[in-house]
């Protein structure tokens, strides 16, 4: 009789078990289809970054194979979405030449931008005595006596989407802004300096890459 009752429970308890389960399915596929149809209504698109100028105060590369750097750099960001707004949580600046850092992390104080909104952060972007590969320090010392030199002004960080009350987790978002920056007055320079203080200012206007 024991083995009955035992074996009775044990059927009831499957039968909830396939119950909750496919419960649990079913919401998680609605869950799921709701979010498709709605994204696919929004059409998410990313941030445009652009690169508006950069004022350059000091760049000298000495030995042994050390770069300091002092310069600021204009970066607007447009958000082209009509019911999406961006988080923007965290937010790092820097510069690189041939795939290596040069100079510190410059932070830029957590934002939010709202449908359609424009933000423009002036940054300055720095460093002391910073390393750089050798093969690096000849070929900056090179394009500098050449009279321009080409860095990746980028920008490293942390963002989240907001469609009404609704936040999303947060997504890590890349930019790369090219600068092609004159040094002097060379013949070759395409891109006049304006001596802004004791720096030169560069209009840049250079569209940036987005990853998120």
């Amino acid at each position: 009789m024991s083995v009955k009752e035992c074996t009775h429970h044990k059927n009831k308890s499957k039968k909830l078990f396939r119950k909750l389960f496919a419960g649990f399915l079913i919401l998680a596929f609605i869950v799921l289809l709701t979010f498709l149809i709605t994204w696919a209504i929004l059409q998410p698109r990313k941030p445009r970054f652009t690169l508006q100028d950069a004022t350059i105060y000091s760049f000298n590369v000495s030995a042994p194979i050390l770069l300091s750097s002092n310069f600021q750099v204009t970066i607007s960001s447009h958000n082209p979405n009509d019911r999406i707004g961006v988080y923007y949580d965290k937010l790092d600046v820097f510069a690189s030449y041939k795939n290596q850092q040069i100079t510190y992390f410059t932070a830029i104080q957590p934002v939010y931008q709202g449908h359609k909104d424009n933000n423009v952060w002036s940054p300055f972007v720095y460093g002391t005595n910073v390393p750089v590969a050798p093969y690096n320090g000849a070929s900056l010392t090179q394009d500098q006596s050449n009279g321009q030199i080409s860095l990746i002004i980028k920008i490293n960080g942390r963002v989240r989407w907001r469609v009404g009350r609704f936040i999303s987790g947060r997504y890590h978002i890349h930019v790369s802004c090219p600068a092609y920056i004159p040094f002097g007055n060379k013949l070759n320079s395409a891109i006049p300096g304006i001596v802004v203080g004791t720096g030169i200012k560069y209009q840049l206007a250079n569209r940036c890459s987005v990853n998120v």
